[in-house]
């Protein structure tokens, strides 16, 4: 298993401890992952690409104005995206 997370155009966040919380939140998923986020230069809307096994895909758009740029709040949604492992 492994975890792929890249951050691109988001600011000043802190990406370092961001992208840890990430990619402990998908560590316990089985096979391999790969999750890209881009900022956008017009606004403070990313753009959060989530690819995995089987052909698993997901796009998601985390507003700064609504606090998804959080890296708890990026947890929570890619927690409700991507499957768990089975018990």
């Amino acid at each position: 298993m492994a975890v792929m997370v890249e951050m691109h155009h988001t600011g000043c966040q802190p990406l370092v401890r961001a992208k840890i919380v990430i990619a402990d939140a998908l560590s316990d998923r089985p096979g391999d992952w790969r999750m890209t986020i881009v900022g956008s230069q017009a606004n403070d809307g990313w753009e959060m690409h989530i690819t995995g096994q089987n052909g698993f895909e997901r796009t998601y758009a985390l507003e700064g104005t609504a606090g998804e740029h959080e890296p708890r709040v990026i947890v929570s949604v890619v927690a409700k995206m991507v499957p768990r492992k089975a018990e």
